[in-house]
Formats: C-alpha cells, sequence, structure tokens
C-alpha cells in the first residue's frame, strides 16, 4: 500500500494543473454566463494533449494508463469548473467505457478512437420521466427485427443532451420485467426518430448541456447493441466507474474552493490582521483539508482497487456518497468564509457551490448510495417497492 503518486502520476496532475489554470479559468467563466458547452475546438485540444484518452487502450487511441491517472488529470479540470472539465468526465469515465467493455468489436472500434480523438462526444441516456432512482422502472422500448431496432419513448435529465454526437441508450429490450428486460443501445444524434427537447435552466451545471431525448419509431442498426436484454447488471457495473467520476467532479468543486480560500484569507485583513490569523478560521480551514483529503484517498482506493477493470458498487458508492457530501459542505464553509466576494457571481465560488449540489443527485443521488452502500454490505438487495 503506497500513497505516493508515481512520478508518471506527478508529471500527468503537473500538467493538467497547468494548463487547466493557464487557459481555461476564462472559458468557464464565459461558459457559465452564456450557458454553453465547450467548443469542439477546445474539445480538440483536449484530445491532442491526450487528456481524452489517458485509460482507453491503446489499440483503440488510448494511453492504456489507468483510471486512477484519468482522476488525478479528471480533478484539475474540474477544480477550475464543472462545465470544462465535462469532455474529459464523458471520455474517461462516462458512457464511451461502456461500449469499450461490452460492445462487439466493430462497434467499439468505430466508437472508441473517435472519442479519443475529440471526433465524437457520447453521453448517457438513463432516466426517464418515472424512472430516475428506480431506473428499473424505465419504459423506453427497443424492437429487434432482423438487423435493425426500433425505440420508442423518452429520456429526460440527459447531460449532453442535444449536443453530444451518440447516446449510449438504456432501454427495454426484451418483455421480461425489471432488470431482466433492460440493456442498452448506441444512438447516433442523426439516427431517423431521434429529437430533442429544450435545454434545461437547472441551479447548476451551467454548460453543461441536459434535453430530453424523444424516440419515435427511431431506427438503429441492430449492431449498435451495446449490451442485450438482461445485461443490466454488466451496464451498472460501467456505470461503478462512471460514479468515482461524478466524485472526482464533486471534489474537484471541494479541492479547487480549498485552494481559492487559502489564498484568499491569507490576503484579506480584517481588524487589522489577515483572516487566517483568527483561530476559528484556521479551524475551519483544517476540517476543509480532512474532508477534501478524505473523499480523495476514498476516490482513488475505488478505482485503484480496479485497475484491472472496474470498481466495486461498494467502493464506489462510498467514494460518490463522501465525495458529494463533503463537497457541498467544503463549498458552502468557503462560500462563508470569504464573505460578499464568495456569494457574488464576479468570482467562481458561488458557482462552485451550485455545481456541488448538483453532484450530489446527478448519477444516483446521496441516499441511493447509502442504499447501495448497505446492500452491499450485507450482501442482499432491498426492495423499495415494499
Amino acid at each position: 500500500m503506497d500513497f505516493r503518486l508515481t512520478e508518471q502520476q506527478r508529471e500527468l496532475q503537473a500538467a493538467a494543473r497547468e494548463f487547466a489554470q493557464a487557459e481555461l479559468p476564462d472559458i468557464a467563466s464565459q461558459l457559465e454566463r452564456d450557458n454553453r458547452p465547450p467548443s469542439r475546438d477546445l474539445v480538440r485540444r483536449y484530445a491532442g494533449m491526450g487528456f481524452l484518452a489517458i485509460n482507453a487502450p491503446a489499440e483503440l487511441g488510448g494511453l492504456g494508463l489507468g483510471s486512477v491517472d484519468a482522476l488525478i488529470v479528471l480533478e484539475e479540470f474540474a477544480k477550475i469548473s464543472s462545465a470544462v472539465a465535462f469532455p474529459i468526465f464523458e471520455s474517461m469515465v462516462g458512457p464511451v467505457r461502456a461500449v469499450e467493455h461490452f460492445a462487439g468489436r466493430a462497434l467499439k472500434e468505430r466508437v472508441v478512437p473517435q472519442v479519443c480523438s475529440g471526433g465524437m462526444i457520447v453521453a448517457v441516456a438513463m432516466s426517464e420521466p418515472d424512472a430516475g432512482s428506480a431506473l428499473t422502472d424505465l419504459k423506453t422500448r427497443g424492437v429487434l427485427d432482423g438487423d435493425v431496432v426500433t425505440l420508442n419513448g423518452t429520456k429526460r435529465w440527459c447531460s449532453g443532451g442535444g449536443h453530444a454526437d451518440a447516446y449510449v441508450v438504456y432501454c427495454r429490450l426484451s418483455d421480461d420485467p425489471g432488470a431482466k428486460g433492460i440493456g442498452a443501445v448506441l444512438v447516433e444524434k442523426d439516427a431517423p426518430g431521434l429529437a430533442f427537447g429544450p435545454n434545461e435552466e437547472l441551479m447548476g451545471f451551467r454548460g453543461i448541456p441536459s434535453a430530453d431525448l424523444n424516440f419515435d419509431d427511431c431506427s438503429v442498426p441492430a449492431e449498435n447493441i451495446i449490451v442485450p436484454a438482461g445485461g443490466f447488471k454488466r451496464l451498472m457495473e460501467a456505470f461503478d466507474l462512471e460514479r468515482c467520476g461524478n466524485a472526482t467532479m464533486a471534489l474537484g468543486q471541494a479541492s479547487g474552493a480549498l485552494e481559492d480560500v487559502l489564498q484568499y484569507v491569507q490576503e484579506r485583513r480584517q481588524f487589522g490582521k489577515p483572516l487566517v490569523d483568527f483561530q476559528a478560521v484556521q479551524m475551519k480551514l483544517a476540517e476543509m483539508q480532512m474532508k477534501v483529503e478524505a473523499a480523495r484517498l476514498l476516490i482513488w482506493r475505488a478505482a485503484g482497487n480496479a485497475e484491472e477493470g472496474l470498481p466495486s458498487v461498494l467502493d464506489s458508492s462510498v467514494a460518490k456518497c463522501f465525495a458529494n457530501s463533503i463537497a457541498r459542505e467544503v463549498t458552502g464553509d468557503a462560500v462563508q468564509l470569504m464573505g460578499a466576494y464568495g456569494y457574488s457571481k464576479e468570482f467562481p465560488m458561488e458557482r462552485r457551490l451550485r455545481d456541488a449540489w448538483g453532484w450530489g443527485i446527478a448519477g444516483g443521488a446521496i441516499d441511493i448510495q447509502k442504499v447501495n452502500i448497505a446492500s452491499a454490505m450485507l450482501g442482499r438487495r432491498f426492495d423499495q417497492r415494499k
């Protein structure tokens, strides 16, 4: 057990930090103001520096490194803003990993290298109007007829909706009830029968598009099936890695807030001395540091325990639940320490607070993670319908 980063990891971290802090703060402010995603040119810049391909296999256009390496880089981008980090998140720990692990060879060779090169953005479409936390209640249906799958239904809260080039769509591919009938299909944005709703206006996550996906006899080739009916458990295994990414995005809000507030309390003076000289401020900084470090170690443990595969539901849920919770606390404390400067939209702190709340809802709410944790601890599932 070694808690030190390797030389390669330190170099990755330094490269990501240098680029993010030098190039992205002004862009993050623009994306927040205009509520628009990073440009395709910026995404291609990410790709050119290898940031979209860190943990993808070399044979599919990636660098072939581990998930811990990917999450180390992701945190440095997330410290700037959720919006500028989101393409990194989607490429390293997002739905493209399900394509990589479970899709047929032809589909993964068509999709994964394009994601690594910045030529394709892939989003996930899971939730529906009546299926969020109760995901196995989803109703979107895909019917296989020969070499075509026809989809009908509606997806809600799709991050990347209307902007991404393709979607990993969770849907019913058989008449079997509950999880047994669920699989996933890749649907590209220009598929006939796919339409998008308007962009959602959310409290946070500005610069991360969110829209409904409406399938009306939407037809895609049968080879686009990623996981057939009965593969829900496998989809959730891939989603355990996305939980680690969600946790890292939350962590980035907290660690970025802590870095900013450390500088602020040393520069800001009240009652004739810097704020940091007040013992109450020192105590608060120590508490914030402990929370950030603990969250980071839980995330790295989850990813590190799964370098040969995908994280466990227990490790990933513990990491996500804790990181989501402390992100809200640490960003809230940072706003309080900075006072009006933290509360002002002229500075990034209030944005971090709003985004921190969002990460505790997206990808499985905090309380659902607690149910996952208890289930894994006890080795049984709890039926919330009874």
